[in-house]
């Protein structure tokens, strides 16, 4: 009996939800709700990435989406769990076109989070399973045509006699994931890569680098890893995959196609994108662009006065691919994050005499620790206990951001706590260390500034070992003809400079494709307005931009890791189809730039 309560208790509460939601009583519904509570849609009610803090929040969402959201059908899917006095209960539903699932988490009877996505568009769901296409006309046909006489016939029209309702600008992981998604949702879409391989993006990176996720966090849609992969992936084995991807998913894909400009129509609903491919100026005009040039937009270059008297090789980490030309010769490497780790690892396995310049103090987290303790739903573990990467996905979606810093502070107590000693001997060697402004780490940085951060895969060990020498503490003054001037007045002398700076915003690759007044309009991307150095308010709840409509109108980004990539494309997706299908889709919250 127990063991059922919680059920019981979820069941109770969601019913009187729904009745309530259904009766338009949203004052009811809203008292349903904790004090002190959120409640985060994924397209159901809003038709935008929301989450509403408080139950005044709540109360103006539904006044503006009730009517047309239509929701019924709350059923619970499964028992609900029970842990420290939270009831979490997993749930279906449907609106008035779609499809939903989430997950509410009760406390003393009321709901303190609420999590609600969309699952699919009705009469526009993915053809699968049961539902699977044929594949064959069982009939003799003289004009039959087949799968390969399809395929080249539609790569042969799509952007010369058909236009794709949406282009997707970017082949990397992202786009990829994004073209699949539509691709299963029959949405025309074309997918143009600089590079000359899918996979690219991947495979021109520094020779040693391997993904620092593992590999349950780390899988495409509709085709996962074998179970035989490895954890962590090296950046080659990833470029083969993407670029395997790409064939077996049938996307419409394409290599050596760069962006040179793009103009929307207000008045006709269109863009006019002008690309050139292999040479030939291509003119497209697609209904929707969706930006999928990665996490970040172009590389971020810093002053450094003196620059023009160095007589060494001077480059950014997005030029660098390895580190033989410089075997024998002395390297700075500007910056102490992910890239000046790897950078740095991969000149010293060269032959190079690495000097890393330390700017402001890093988080680093062992690899192994983290897998231990961040990514336990990610993991064999997890698998074995029923969690699949598509319900962990879920639950990590199901936090609203401003409950994650709670959680992350409580995992680095842990993580300190349990590496004092490696902690104690990086700082004793004079690398700065910390654990963000809030004492939130790794996670916490990456969603507000995407920099400032490393797990470590070996570059600390040659760091304690003085293998690989650090500079912290002290500011760059100036290059000299053969080396750093530093601000405490000594010179670092070295044969060549690697800047890992890190990138701008994505919007800053709008604004050299479509304009610098559509970039300003949009403004940039990631962040959640934490007021944190270089994430600066007003809180927004979610990510700035990201997967969700923006202040320009038929103009979308999409990106992150492979898991956001993974998670986010599916939502991307539904957004672009329901447009093409000309369901109405009132967005409800005004676009990360707003005033």
């Amino acid at each position: 009996m127990l063991d059922i309560a919680p059920s019981q208790q979820a069941a109770t509460w969601l019913g009187s939800f729904g009745r309530a939601l259904e009766a338009g009583d949203i004052e009811a519904a809203a008292n349903l709700f904790a004090e002190d509570c959120y409640w985060r849609d994924l397209l159901t009610f809003t038709w935008n990435i929301k989450t509403m803090e408080g139950q005044a929040a709540i109360r103006e969402m539904l006044k503006a989406t009730l009517s047309t959201a239509q929701p019924s059908h709350w059923r619970l899917s499964g028992d609900a769990s029970t842990d420290e006095g939270t009831i979490e209960a997993w749930f279906s539903f449907e609106t008035a076109v779609a499809r939903g699932e989430g997950i509410l988490r009760l406390k003393d009877g009321r709901c303190r989070t609420l999590f609600t996505a969309m699952s699919e568009l009705k009469g526009f769901e993915e053809q699968k399973g049961p539902a699977r296409p044929l594949g064959i006309r069982h009939k003799a046909d003289p004009k039959r045509e087949t799968w390969a006489e399809a395929r080249a016939r539609e790569a042969r029209d799509l952007g010369v006699h058909e236009q794709p309702y949406c282009l997707v600008i970017g082949g990397g992981q992202g786009g990829i994931m994004l073209g699949a998604r539509l691709r299963q949702l029959g949405v025309p879409a074309l997918v143009i890569e600089k590079n000359a391989r899918a996979g690219d993006s991947w495979r021109n990176r520094y020779r040693s680098l391997v993904l620092h996720d593992p590999v349950w966090y780390d899988h495409l849609p509709y085709i996962p890893f074998p179970e035989n992969w490895p954890v962590f992936t090296p950046k080659d084995k990833m470029g083969d995959w993407l670029e395997m991807y790409t064939r077996v998913m049938e996307l419409n894909y394409w290599v050596a196609t760069k962006c040179i400009s793009a103009a929307y129509d207000e008045a006709e609903k269109v863009w006019t994108v002008v690309v050139d491919r292999v040479g030939q100026r291509i003119t497209l005009k697609p209904k929707h662009i969706v930006f999928a040039t990665g996490a970040y937009g172009p590389p971020r270059q810093i002053a450094l006065p003196g620059a023009d008297s160095f007589k060494g090789e001077l480059l950014h980490s997005s030029q660098y691919s390895t580190g033989e030309k410089f075997r024998g010769k002395r390297v700075a490497v500007i910056g102490a994050a992910s890239s000046g780790h790897d950078v740095s690892v991969d000149l010293w396995e060269a032959g190079a005499k690495v000097t890393m310049v330390q700017r402001s103090p890093t988080t680093v987290v062992k690899s192994d620790t983290l897998m231990d303790v961040g990514f336990e739903i990610f993991s064999e573990k997890a698998l074995a206990s029923g969690i699949t990467t598509d319900k962990a996905d879920m639950i990590v979606a199901s936090t609203p951001f401003a409950l994650v810093p709670k959680g992350q502070r409580a995992l680095y107590d842990v993580i300190r706590a349990r590496d004092a000693d490696f902690y104690k001997r990086l700082s004793d060697s004079g690398f700065a260390i910390d654990f963000g402004e809030d004492e939130t780490g790794l996670l916490m940085k990456a969603y507000r500034t995407g920099s400032g951060y490393y797990i470590d895969v070996g570059a600390c060990e040659l760091i304690l070992n003085g293998e690989i020498k650090v500079k912290s503490g002290v500011g760059i003054k100036s290059l000299t003809p053969s080396g750093i001037l530093l601000e405490d007045g000594s010179e670092l002398e070295v044969d060549a400079i690697v800047c890992c700076t890190g990138y701008q915003s994505m919007n800053e690759t709008v604004a050299g494709i479509v304009s610098r007044e559509v970039a300003d309009k949009v403004g940039p991307c990631w962040g959640l307005g934490s007021g944190v150095k270089g994430d600066p308010g007003p809180w927004q709840g979610e990510l700035r931009n990201m997967w969700k409509p923006t202040a320009q109108e038929a103009l979308w980004f999409h990106g992150g890791n492979l898991a956001l990539s993974r998670f986010y494309s599916k939502y991307v997706a539904l957004q672009l189809k329901a447009r093409m299908e000309g369901i109405a889709t009132p967005v409800y919250g005004e676009p990360s730039n707003a005033g």
